[in-house]
């Protein structure tokens, strides 16, 4: 077996054990509400700027594993979440949520981000490169899989601390098995990338990470399809991390149904998102990106629509078909937008991602604000349910939009 299938297990578990801390602002907000009085939006406003750290950091992860190494960044980055998901243990004001959570667990986060699956793919794969993105995509959500019912039975049995301080001891336990397994270039097991036509050496440390992640981006924002994509994808984040990730739970616990069963209904949708993610990549080898797109934004789009009707204090069987219809399309963007961001701007398209990352973690983050501000002002999250299918259907016109690159510009672009 080719070595690359080895680095991207090693990946996997990488961004499985290190997607707890993705589990638990959901499960934060009403024992926080609880214990300190804090309001919903400005619990919201924390987690928000997680989410917008999260995504802003991931240009410049992607530019410093080019300059010292997917190893190193990884490695550091999982230490910085342990600690941020550790400290909040101690915590007693808002600003210490800010601080831990919302800056410490953004910046590890961040580097942590898709833009980490989409540099492993770059560099270790030639073909497959779709179907791996899609199952290195699926990670988080067998991450989730993994915590969330654990974390919700933390949560609610023992508090919120035991589950913060498994968050941090998950984060910890992967560092060794990084420094142990990662390897950054083929290069340096003497390979060629899996289905590479030939042996390529490893390329030079790229210096002036930061400044060459500012000069993708100027670079790209010249461009059409690099707005499209990016403004879809803020809207991929408004209506996943930060609208159903982050709220969905509280807004069932409103409904009477009890936390721990909306929890795993959450994992649920992530048992599902594994088919449907790895289903996406397997489909974007073979289709159009562009038209994949548009049907994963129509589709989510009408399901969010539908869910205010859906909630209620028991389970029924149109609200387990939410979660499995929900949960097929929950990642099933990012094999696309990743094939269409290396269609368009080849060499740098991790960079590229990176900030497409970005807006998709900017929109999440204004989303995630948004939704506890609305639950204060309005008494429910129904507005901003029937908001987020709105948006969805504006990303899948967006989608539709985008022009298909020529060979000579890509050539150019590379």
């Amino acid at each position: 077996m080719h070595r690359a299938w080895f680095v991207a297990a090693v990946t996997f578990v990488t961004i499985v054990g290190a997607a707890a801390f993705m589990s638990l602002p959901g499960l934060l907000i009403d024992p926080l509400h609880a214990e300190f009085g804090w309001s919903r939006g400005t619990i919201g406003a924390a987690v928000s700027v997680n989410l917008a750290l999260y995504g802003l950091t991931a240009p410049f992860a992607a530019a410093l594993m080019d300059r010292f190494g997917i190893r190193r960044v990884v490695a550091v980055a999982l230490a910085v979440i342990a600690a941020g998901s550790l400290l909040t243990v101690w915590m007693h004001a808002v600003w210490q949520l800010v601080l831990y959570w919302g800056v410490l667990v953004g910046l590890g986060s961040g580097s942590m981000a898709l833009a980490f699956a989409a540099t492993v793919t770059s560099r270790w794969f030639v073909a497959r490169r779709g179907l791996v993105t899609g199952i290195l995509t699926a990670a988080s959500a067998s991450g989730q899989l993994v915590f969330l019912p654990v974390l919700s039975w933390l949560v609610t049995h023992h508090g919120w601390r035991p589950a913060a301080v498994t968050v941090g001891l998950s984060a910890a336990a992967v560092v060794p098995l990084v420094l142990l397994l990662m390897r950054d270039h083929p290069a340096d097991v003497g390979q060629a990338a899996y289905g590479a036509a030939a042996y390529e050496e490893k390329p030079p440390p790229v210096a002036g990470a930061a400044r060459r992640a500012l000069g993708v981006l100027a670079s790209a924002a010249r461009t059409g399809p690099f707005w499209l994509l990016a403004g879809s994808f803020a809207v991929c984040g408004a209506s996943t991390n930060g609208l159903v990730k982050t709220h969905f739970v509280p807004a069932a616990h409103d409904h009477g149904l009890p936390v721990t069963t909306a929890a795993s209904l959450l994992a649920v949708i992530g048992v599902f998102d594994v088919v449907g993610t790895v289903a996406s990549g397997w489909f974007t080898d073979r289709l159009d990106a562009r038209r994949l797109l548009a049907v994963y934004y129509a589709l989510r789009g009408v399901s969010l629509m539908f869910l205010p009707m859906l909630l209620g204090p028991s389970l029924h069987p149109t609200m387990l078909f939410f979660v499995v219809f929900y949960g097929l399309d929950w990642v099933a963007t990012v094999p696309p937008t990743i094939a269409l961001c290396r269609e368009h701007f080849g060499e740098d398209s991790s960079i590229v991602f990176g900030w497409v990352l970005a807006a998709h973690q900017v929109g999440a983050a204004v989303v995630a604000w948004a939704g506890g501000v609305a639950r204060d002002v309005f008494g429910s999250y129904d507005v901003v349910w029937y908001a987020a299918g709105a948006l969805c259907a504006l990303a899948a016109l967006m989608a539709l939009v985008v022009r298909r690159a020529a060979p000579r510009p890509l050539a150019a672009a590379a």
